[in-house]
Parts: C-alpha cells; sequence; structure tokens
C-alpha cells in the first residue's frame, strides 16, 4: 500500500518552513502527502510579517475530509498559535484514535513569536497527552516545562521527564539551540534515555529544521519504521539537508536546508 502521511500546520509563504518543509519531507522520503492548513503567514527568510489563523470550523472540515478517505499512517501537528484552533485539532484526534508526533511550534527561526501565550496551556492540556512523541527545541522545552533553557544533559533529561509526565508517549529534546561541535538530541520514552548526535553544521541555511525532522519522522512511521528508528533515521536525513543546504541560493536571510538533497544537487 502506498504509505500516507497527513501535517496538520501552518503555512510559510517562502516555503522553508510549515505546511511547505513538511510536504517536501514527506515526499523525499517517499510518502504521500496530506494536510490540514491552521494558519497562512506572509514569511521568508527575512521573517514573519503576518499571521492570519484560518478558523476552527475550517481546520475542523479538513481533518474530516482527509481522515474519512484516505488511509493515514501518521500525522504531525505542528504551527497551532490558537487555543480554538488546538481544541478543534484534539477532538479530532481523539474521534480519529490518532497518536501523532507533535511538534510544539513556538517561535520562528526568526524569533517571531507564533504560538500566543494563553495558548501554551491549551497544547500541554489538549494535545501533549494524545501524541506518540514531542518534539521541543530547547527553548519550546523551557517553555513548555516552566524550567530555565537546559545547558547539560541532566536538565534536558528533567525536562523531558516533565514532559513525560504532562502525558506525553515519548519525548525528543533537540540539542540545536545548544554549543559544541556537536548537535545532540535526547530520546526519552520513561525507558530509555538515548543520545543521538551529529556534527553540528555551520551554516545560515537552517530555515525549517525543526518542522523538517518531525516531518521527517512521521514520514517514517508512515512507512512503518518503529519510534527510536524513526527518530535515527530522521536525524540523519535533517543533517544531510542541513549540509547539502549550505550551497543553496534562497533568499537573503535564514534560507531553508535542502530537502531533496538525494534527487538533485545544490
Amino acid at each position: 500500500m502506498t504509505a500516507i502521511a497527513l501535517t496538520i500546520a501552518g503555512s510559510d509563504s517562502g516555503g522553508g518552513a510549515g505546511i511547505q518543509a513538511d510536504i517536501k519531507t514527506f515526499s523525499a522520503l517517499g510518502v504521500y502527502a496530506a494536510s490540514v492548513l491552521t494558519a497562512v503567514t506572509a514569511q521568508n527568510t527575512r521573517g514573519v510579517t503576518a499571521v492570519e489563523d484560518i478558523s476552527p470550523p475550517l481546520v475542523a472540515a479538513q481533518m474530516d475530509a482527509v481522515l474519512t478517505d484516505l488511509s493515514v499512517g501518521a500525522v504531525k501537528i505542528g504551527m497551532v498559535s490558537r487555543s480554538e484552533t488546538i481544541a478543534v485539532i484534539a477532538d479530532g484526534v481523539l474521534r480519529f484514535g490518532l497518536r501523532p508526533v507533535l511538534d510544539p511550534v513556538m517561535v520562528a527561526t526568526s524569533g517571531d513569536r507564533l504560538l500566543q501565550a494563553d495558548a501554551v496551556e491549551t497544547l500541554k492540556a489538549e494535545l501533549v497527552p494524545r501524541s506518540l512523541i514531542v518534539t521541543p527545541n530547547l527553548p519550546e522545552a523551557a517553555l513548555l516545562t516552566g524550567m530555565p533553557i537546559a545547558t547539560d544533559r541532566a536538565a534536558m533529561l528533567r525536562q523531558a521527564e516533565a514532559i513525560m509526565n504532562a502525558g506525553a508517549g515519548a519525548v525528543l529534546l533537540k540539542g540545536g539551540h545548544g554549543t559544541g561541535a556537536d548537535s545532540t538530541d535526547l530520546f526519552f520514552d520513561g525507558r530509555q534515555a538515548l543520545e543521538l548526535s551529529a556534527s553540528r553544521i555551520e551554516t545560515r541555511h537552517d530555515h525549517g529544521t525543526g518542522c523538517t525532522l518531525a516531518a521527517a519522522i512521521t514520514a517514517n512511521l508512515a512507512r512503518g519504521h518503529e519510534l527510536v528508528e524513526a527518530v535515527r533515521l530522521a536525524k540523519a536525513y535533517l543533517h544531510d539537508a542541513l549540509v547539502a543546504g549550505r550551497s543553496l541560493a534562497i533568499g537573503q536571510g535564514r534560507g531553508p536546508v535542502h530537502h531533496f538533497h538525494r534527487w538533485w544537487p545544490a
């Protein structure tokens, strides 16, 4: 059967993150992409200039249209900026028996805030407990847990445990905002704590890395991989996309990774 994955996220008009990055990642990994749009952003490599949310009833209608027709093997949830949107997505997740990959997109690479402050608690209450895995970066994990940004493994593990205690099935705490020669992520599922490291890539073409990693995990799950292997394969894919992305000439700011590095050279 054809592997199908669904992304529920916002649009990035510049094409580097959000729905566009997810669809590119699914496609690059051999998975058919379906989508539910939660917001439209006016965005490029230099920043976000406007955001307009899709109405919650239309978000719900999109979910119903996709999930009553397509045999979706895995679901990713990305940018959901309002409590009302989170509520209808959580209702759909419950009705269709989904266990999504949750990428808690709170702040864009440019530093622009994408999640309203009051929606953080709704996210924690409604979506974290229904998620197969949550994939925050270091600043997002700090916001989710109310702790300072982690600077070492012990602090990362404490925050991963706190997110697990909120009901997540597993946590991948991403270390890309850290320092050092390697970028080390921490995977924790309540039984094992695994460090996943790759050499840190010095590049300004890192727009959409969080979206891309979560989408790659989702695509690998749709293809039948177990969770840990899906995470390992996704990290390897993102690392290669970052390396290849250094040769891309897209935009005047922080450009995207090269999602199709396996198919055409930069």
